[in-house]
C-alpha cells in the first residue's frame, strides 16, 4: 500500500517534470495573427486640421477597428498581408464635418506603416 502511494507520487512528479522541460524547450504557442503596426494621422484635405472620430479598419474586417483621437492620430495592429487595404470612414456624422469614405492600399511589406491621410469633405 505504501509502495503504491510512493509510486503514484513519483509518476506525478515525473509527468510534471516532463511537461516543464517540454515548455522550457519549445515555449508556449504564440499568436502570430497581428504582426504589422499601422499608425498615422488623418487630416482634412481643405483645412489641413486633424479629424477626430474617423473609423480606421482593415478592409474586410469590420469587427476590429480604431477611431482617431483629438489629434487625428490612430494606431492599430493588423495581419501582414501582401497588399493591405485600410478603410477610413466618418462615423460621427456632422460633429467634425462630413467626410467622404476612403480606401488606402498599402503595398509595403515592412513591420510598421505610417500613413498620412487627407480626407475630402462631402459636398
Amino acid at each position: 500500500m505504501k509502495n503504491n502511494r510512493i509510486r503514484n507520487v513519483l509518476k506525478g512528479l515525473s509527468f510534471t517534470s516532463a511537461m516543464f522541460i517540454f515548455q522550457a524547450c519549445y515555449g508556449t504557442p504564440q499568436d502570430f495573427g497581428y504582426d504589422r503596426l499601422v499608425e498615422g494621422q488623418v487630416t482634412s484635405e481643405t483645412t489641413g486640421l486633424p479629424i477626430k472620430g474617423i473609423k480606421v479598419s482593415v478592409a474586410g474586417d469590420n469587427s476590429y477597428y480604431v477611431t482617431t483621437d483629438d489629434e487625428g492620430k490612430f494606431l492599430m495592429y493588423s495581419e501582414k498581408f501582401e497588399n493591405l487595404v485600410v478603410g477610413f470612414e466618418d462615423i460621427d456624422g456632422a460633429e467634425n464635418g462630413s467626410f467622404q469614405n476612403l480606401l488606402k492600399t498599402v503595398e509595403d511589406a515592412s513591420e510598421s506603416v505610417y500613413l498620412e491621410i487627407a480626407m475630402k469633405e462631402k459636398e
